[in-house]
């Protein structure tokens, strides 16, 4: 599921944007923190934005920069400061897309369906592994558990993926460790005890307390 941050000053605006988008299972917040969009951004981390240029403190030319420090998420300006001046400020400031208001809803959807294709399903021909509520996305590293996000280290995803593509079906200590370091180096088998402590640490931050199930003797497993 697609994680959508909605940085809109009319909240009539940014709830009906929720309302509909949420039709087409995006997950949809918008901000109310205006003085502090980033921490609200941080939080969330979504996998694109939609942002007005005219917000209260700061504009949204100063926020697109403060997202483009940290982040290349996309960022879909929508804004009734449709000129070509603002236009083009957009697009030097990191914005991917820009839709003047008043606009369509069915519009501002086909052009957010379209910038999601190009930056994320053609990178890969399958994107995400989900079971359940637990989301993989292979395109960034991503685990998602309903509205929590975390990023995981390259072991932590090659760990996930394993097990997730083999759900229900148990994986041996050897089968992840080949995954883990593909060569024929002599591997510690308590590194890979490090890994999974690691790893199911972040699971719990998660909420995620057993997803991973131990088989004594046999390796691991999700259901």
């Amino acid at each position: 599921m697609y994680k959508i941050m909605i940085i809109e000053d009319d909240m009539t605006i940014a709830k009906t944007l929720k309302e509909h988008l949420s039709k087409w299972n995006y997950d949809i917040i918008y901000a109310t923190n205006f003085k502090n969009v980033m921490g609200e951004f941080n939080k969330f981390k979504p996998h694109i934005v939609l942002l007005d240029v005219i917000l209260p403190f700061f504009n949204g030319f100063y926020w697109c920069g403060e997202i483009r420090k940290v982040s290349n998420v996309p960022v879909m300006f929508i804004s009734s400061a449709g000129d070509n001046m603002n236009i083009v400020m957009a697009m030097n400031m990191g914005g991917d897309d820009f839709i003047s208001k008043p606009f369509d809803l069915n519009v501002l959807t086909a052009k957010l369906r379209a910038l999601i294709r190009r930056t994320y399903s053609l990178h890969s021909q399958i994107n995400v592994i989900q079971d359940k509520d637990v989301v993989l996305n292979l395109n960034d590293a991503t685990l998602t558990y309903k509205n929590q996000r975390a990023d995981l280290t390259k072991n932590d995803y090659k760990i996930m993926q394993l097990l997730m593509e083999n759900a229900g079906k148990v994986v041996s200590r050897e089968e992840i460790m080949q995954r883990l370091w593909d060569s024929d180096q002599f591997i510690d088998d308590n590194t890979l005890t490090v890994n999974m402590t690691r790893l199911r640490k972040k699971l719990s931050e998660l909420g995620l307390e057993d997803f991973i199930i131990t088989k004594k003797g046999m390796g691991y497993m999700v259901e």
